[in-house]
């Protein structure tokens, strides 16, 4: 769908820290939105968008158990 969206799973990527998180929900909102920047009127909806898909990302990436990987510490 939207190629600047890496992976963020271990152990595709060893490491992954908020900043990663957050700039791939980014990349993710602009997408479905068509917005690189929202207006104004827009913004508050565009934030709560980036915001929510950032929190069901890390979510997701602290729940997904990978066959032969360490669990990791929390």
């Amino acid at each position: 769908m939207c190629r600047s969206i890496k992976t963020l799973r271990p152990p595709m990527t060893p490491e992954v820290h908020d900043e990663d998180i957050r700039a791939a929900a980014l990349q993710y909102v602009r997408k479905i939105s068509g917005f690189r920047a929202p207006a104004a009127h827009n913004r508050e909806a565009f934030d709560a968008a980036v915001d929510a898909v950032a929190a069901a990302t890390a979510s997701l990436l602290a729940d997904l158990t990978v066959r032969g990987a360490a669990p990791a510490a929390h």
